[in-house]
């Protein structure tokens, strides 16, 4: 009787053993998954968000009653909510007309670059929030010939204006299997040191 207690004693801590690493493994496996899509929509998301800004939209109106259809032709609807587009400032002035970038200069192209400050996910949770931090140090654009006056009296150089980097606090809720940017709220802007 007391070498089957000890040999069902041994197997019994072996498979709890086993049980736990199995586990383990199984939480870093969603843990990375989430983390990895959660970057790339990230990444994806505040890109083409910037080039909304900047660049704007082919074939786009701009109008307030086709917003929705904005967020459809520029693709930010894949990678933000609609509730958060309608709030976004910044998307807003743009798709109304106001945007310094789009008005004055001819803008070619950016060099986007997201760092992922802070980041959790349980794998069993459909909302993470991630702490970012966004910069664009490089602007490829000139100013525009038909707006040259129009520029020099909003104060504006030749150069685009420099676009301030940005540590925001990101909300992303998991919907249909793919994640959205919920919320994405400024909470410090990060002086250029150029």
């Amino acid at each position: 009787m007391k070498y089957l207690r000890r040999l069902l004693w041994y197997l019994v801590s072996r498979l709890l053993i086993l049980c736990l690493v199995l586990g383990l493994m199984t939480i870093v496996f969603y843990y990375s998954m989430n983390a990895t899509n959660v970057y790339i929509v990230l990444k994806d998301g505040m890109a083409n968000r910037a080039q909304a800004i900047m660049m704007g939209v082919d074939g786009a109106e701009g109008d307030a009653g086709s917003a929705l259809a904005y967020y459809q032709q520029s693709g930010l609807d894949r990678y933000f909510s609609v509730t958060y587009l309608d709030r976004d400032r910044q998307l807003s002035q743009a798709r109304a007309g106001q945007s310094a970038y789009q008005n004055y200069y001819s803008i070619t192209g950016f060099d986007h670059r997201i760092s992922l400050d802070r980041f959790w996910c349980w794998p069993w949770d459909n909302e993470v929030s991630a702490t970012i931090t966004e910069s664009i140090p490089a602007i490829d654009g000139k100013l525009k010939s038909s707006a040259r006056e129009a520029a020099q009296a909003a104060g504006l150089t030749g150069s685009s204006p420099k676009w301030e980097t940005t540590q925001y606090s990101v909300i992303l809720r998991l919907e249909n299997g793919q994640w959205h940017i919920l919320d994405l709220t400024p909470t410090r802007v990060i002086n250029n040191q150029q």
